[in-house]
C-alpha cells in the first residue's frame, strides 16, 4: 500500500487525551489513538509523537494566576512526560516497540533526547515519543513539535486536533466559517489565522516543513492523511 509520507511527526494536544472527562486521561481515547497509530505503523510509516500537557497542567494559566512563568512552564513539561508515558503504555499493549525521549533528564523512566538516537529508533521501526517540550521555558509544545520534526527530518507535521482543518474563522463560534483544503504559509500570515503559535509556525516555514491540520478523533482519519487523501487542511508553500 502506497503512503504519501514515510516519516511523520504527529502532534497531539493534551486536552484531546481527556476524552469525555474534564481532567486527566481517558483510557478509551488513549486506546483509540493507539489503534489508529498502530494502523499506520503497520503500513511502514516511521512515527514520532509530541503531546501537550494541558489535560494535567498549563504553565501559561499558572503564570496568569501569579506563579512565576518559568516554574509554571517546567511543571507543564512534566505533564507532557506523564502523557507520553500513558501513550507509550497504550501503544505497547498493541505490541509496538516505543521509546520515550525527554528534553529533561529523568533516566529512570525515559531516555534523554539525542537526535541521532531518535533517528536510529525510527529506522528500526520503533515509535518515538518526545516528552518535556524543548526543555526550555517560554516555548510551547507546538514549538517542540516543529523543532523535533526538523531535527529528525520528518516529511510533515500532522497536527491532530478536534477540528477538521483550518477555517476562515473559529467554526465553533462562527457558523459561516468555511474550511480551507489547502493554504500557503504566506496566506496564513496575511489572514492572521491561528494554526500553531507563531514561533512554531515560522520554524516550519523557514525549514520548508508542511503541516496538515486534521481531526484526530474521527476514526480512520490518520490513515487517510497518510495515504494522501484530502483530509483536513494542508499548509504548504
Amino acid at each position: 500500500m502506497s503512503v504519501k509520507y514515510k516519516r511523520i511527526l504527529l502532534k497531539l494536544s493534551g486536552e484531546a487525551l481527556m476524552g469525555e472527562k474534564n481532567f486527566g486521561i481517558d483510557n478509551n481515547r488513549l486506546a483509540q489513538y493507539a489503534k489508529e497509530i498502530k494502523e499506520i505503523h503497520d503500513m511502514g510509516v516511521e512515527i514520532a509523537i509530541v503531546i501537550g500537557g494541558g489535560n494535567i497542567f498549563r504553565g501559561l494559566q499558572a503564570a496568569e494566576g501569579g506563579m512565576e512563568r518559568t516554574q509554571g512552564d517546567y511543571m507543564g513539561m512534566l505533564a507532557t512526560v506523564i502523557n507520553g508515558m500513558a501513550l507509550q503504555s497504550a501503544l505497547e499493549v498493541t505490541k509496538i516497540k516505543t521509546r520515550l525521549l525527554t528534553a529533561i533528564k529523568m533516566e529512570q523512566i525515559a531516555e534523554p533526547f539525542i537526535r541521532r538516537r531518535a533517528i536510529r529508533h525510527l529506522e528500526k521501526g520503533r515509535i518515538v515519543i518526545f516528552g518535556a517540550g524543548t526543555g526550555n521555558p517560554y516555548f510551547t509544545t507546538d514549538s517542540a513539535a516543529s523543532l523535533r520534526a526538523i531535527e529528525i527530518e520528518a516529511d510533515v507535521i500532522l497536527k491532530g486536533t478536534r477540528v477538521d482543518g483550518i477555517y476562515t474563522a473559529d467554526p465553533e463560534k462562527d457558523s459561516t466559517a468555511t474550511k480551507y483544503s489547502s493554504i500557503t504559509f504566506n496566506e496564513v500570515y496575511e489572514k492572521g489565522l491561528n494554526v500553531m503559535d507563531l514561533t512554531a509556525f515560522t520554524l516550519c516555514n523557514e525549514n520548508k516543513l508542511p503541516i496538515v491540520v486534521f481531526d484526530m478523533n474521527a476514526p480512520g482519519n490518520l490513515k487517510r492523511v497518510i495515504e494522501g487523501e484530502n483530509v483536513g487542511t494542508l499548509v504548504n508553500f
